[in-house]
Parts: structure tokens; C-alpha cells; sequence
């Protein structure tokens, strides 16, 4: 379905957009080229093509998950004003 330069115009006035009738005319026609992309795209027959998330087999490297720090919660939470089963208490700021 070709998009008309009537629709970009209704479609304008919606969206409060100022648009001129040559850029709706150019608007449309692009959004046909478009449209009619698709289109050709949705005709494919994709019949027994695996979906894939990435189009390359790449696998991130990721680091190992070692502890490197020693743990300083008791000491870091010994200055805090409250505090209560290793949480910070903080004054209420919604009611």
C-alpha cells in the first residue's frame, strides 16, 4: 500500500508537525520506497533457516570471577550514623 502525500499531511497535523507540500511529497514517496522494502523482505522464504542472535560465531571473553579485595563492610559501616544486618539505614523520603 503506497503511502500518499495526503496521509504525511494528516499524519503532520496529528503530530503538530509544519511540513511543506514538497517534503510531504518526498516524505511519502521515501516512505513508500520503504514500505515496499519490507515488503520484498517479508516474501523471502526463510523455511528452515536457524535463527541466530549474532551473524558472527563470536564468544566474548570474559575475565574469571576471583575475589581480589579483602572485605571492608564491618570497617566502612562502623562510621555510618545506622545500620542494621549489614544494610544502611536511611531516613524515610517517601510517605
Amino acid at each position: 500500500m503506497p503511502v500518499t502525500r495526503s496521509d504525511i499531511e494528516k499524519l503532520a497535523e496529528l503530530s503538530r508537525i509544519a511540513i511543506t507540500d514538497a517534503e510531504a511529497e518526498n516524505v511519502a514517496s521515501s516512505i513508500s520506497d520503504i514500505l515496499m522494502l519490507v515488503d520484498q523482505l517479508q516474501a523471502v522464504n526463510t523455511e528452515g533457516v536457524a535463527p541466530m542472535a549474532h551473524p558472527l560465531d563470536a564468544v566474548q571473553r570474559l575475565r574469571t570471577d576471583e575475589v581480589t579485595e579483602e572485605d571492608q563492610r564491618d570497617s566502612l559501616q562502623a562510621i555510618a550514623p545506622a545500620t542494621e544486618d549489614g544494610f544502611y539505614l536511611v531516613p524515610r523520603v517517601i510517605e
